[in-house]
């Protein structure tokens, strides 16, 4: 793509986020404002900045992309992050909001009474972060060397660079206001090439080979049935144990809000997934030369100027590549706010200032990592941090929120089992490459053994600790758990 539409249309959309991140610091004036927005942020604002930080490169690029190599077996993914939030939204949304914490660090010291699991909690959200940040890196990477004759890293810098002004120019507050935008622009930038796509194939002849859409094999294709239940578990579980999703329910006035907020969200994803399988689904009919691994992720960024000629394709090549931009930047500001927010509090007292120099080190560390490593595919590169969120950090937040015997020596051993099984696994499908058989599966997709021997490692160590829980944990469930008073009208 030889045009400068598309630099154009990155140009305006890096304009139009410091824009309104800098809006942001305007009326950022608390250290409230910084890492909770003040806990003001009303439901449908709120759904629109954690879709905005939620559909990540792995959705923009990599769902229509996976559609096009696997057809309606790809809806498994889509199916599994949608229903993760109605999860969020029955278990955790409305107690985290009641705890009153700022972080999930902070969650688990107010209902374990224990800094030593505070600080596991806290490693595991870094980790968990900067993992989710490195395909966001890898995504822009992508994106500028397709419309540009430039290095990858030129993409990954530029998206860092703005992402860190932001954040530490003000804090939750700003990145509300930007995540907010970036999901409607995402959700333009695909939805209004789709209908044009639309309009043009059905002037066409098309002769549609059911078998094109729906593959006679069952699951994700070459899944067997273990990996598919295996991921599908990862993935209801693993939005549960993601800390930029988890901290925005942190800035509603109450749980109520929360909860609404919730609902919101679902739906708001739900029409995302729609139009981006869609235009994977359009692929399969008209570009099956691209079902190639690496290929399939550009397949939203090359399609349109391919069906629509002229000047007319060129422009919505140019609003696709805006999109995934501004799902690059949507994400990375959600993680790197959360994680500021984490290592400001537990490293240097929880001031501004700190937030601030937190906010530049949250982005450099996984930005050295994007720049030494090798891209894998977007959605299977998101799908391994959902894997690892549910295993490490998933069992210790609902049981926190539900059981009354949870102590912080189970808290501990839980995390660090879960953890550790999660990534050694990982480590050795790597390691070992690709392969059949049940014991491959059994490391490939690891969630299904390493979520319930994690949740039994919590169970059996909080019944056996001879402390038992703490004093005041009754009158902290109590707190989780009763719903705020409904206003007088």
């Amino acid at each position: 793509m030889t045009s400068a539409l598309p630099l154009v249309a990155v140009g305006m959309l890096l304009l139009a986020t410091g824009l309104i991140g800098f809006y942001g610091l305007r009326i950022s004036r608390t250290t409230s404002d910084f890492f909770v927005a003040s806990r003001t942020v009303q439901p449908v604002w709120n759904a629109s900045a954690i879709s905005g930080e939620y559909l990540s490169a792995g959705t923009f690029l990599g769902l229509s992309g996976l559609v096009l190599l696997s057809g309606a077996e790809a809806f498994w993914f889509p199916v599994g992050y949608a229903a993760g939030y109605l999860l969020v939204l029955l278990f955790v949304a409305g107690p985290l909001r009641r705890s009153g914490a700022y972080t999930i660090p902070d969650f688990v010291q107010a209902r374990l009474d224990s800094l030593a699991a505070r600080r596991v909690t806290s490693v595991l959200v870094l980790v968990i972060g900067w993992l989710y940040v490195v395909p966001q890196l890898h995504g822009a990477a992508l994106v500028i060397t397709t419309v540009a004759p430039v290095p990858p890293w030129v993409g990954s810098v530029g998206v860092a660079a703005v992402v860190s002004a932001v954040v530490a120019a003000g804090g939750m507050r700003s990145v509300t206001f930007v995540q907010a935008f970036q999901f409607w622009v995402k959700l333009t930038a695909l939805a209004i090439p789709v209908v044009f796509l639309l309009v043009v194939l059905g002037g066409q002849d098309l002769a549609l080979d059911p078998a094109q859409v729906f593959p006679p094999e069952a699951g994700p294709r070459s899944y067997d049935t273990y990996t598919t239940a295996s991921l599908l578990l990862a993935l209801l579980l693993g939005t549960i144990g993601l800390p930029h999703v988890l901290v925005r329910f942190y800035t509603s006035p109450d749980g109520v809000s929360a909860r609404w907020t919730t609902v919101v969200v679902i739906g708001m994803i739900s029409v995302f997934y729609m139009v981006s399988s869609t235009m994977g689904l359009v692929a399969r009919v008209v570009a099956p030369d691209l079902a190639a691994p690496g290929v399939a992720d550009t397949v939203a960024l090359v399609l349109p100027a391919r069906l629509v000629p002229g000047l007319g394709g060129e422009l919505l090549s140019a609003l696709v590549i805006a999109g995934a931009f501004a799902a690059f930047l949507g994400t990375s500001s959600g993680l790197v706010v959360s994680l500021a927010g984490v290592v400001s509090q537990d490293l240097f007292g929880g001031t501004v200032r700190s937030f601030r120099w937190s906010a530049v080190a949250c982005t450099l560390v996984p930005l050295a990592f994007a720049l030494v490593t090798i891209p894998q595919g977007l959605v299977t590169s998101v799908g391994t941090v959902f894997v690892f969120a549910a295993s490490a950090l998933s069992p210790t937040i609902l049981l926190g929120v539900w059981w009354r015997r949870l102590t912080a020596r189970g808290a501990i051993a839980g995390m660090v089992v879960g953890s550790a099984l999660c990534a050694g696994a990982l480590l050795v499908t790597s390691a070992l490459g690709p392969g059949d058989g049940l014991a491959r599966s059994l490391l490939a997709q690891p969630a299904a053994w390493t979520i319930p021997l994690a949740t039994a490692t919590t169970v059996v160590v909080s019944v056996r600790d001879r402390r038992g829980p703490q004093p005041r944990t009754d009158r902290f469930l109590r707190r989780l758990h009763v719903p705020e008073r409904a206003p007088e009208r």
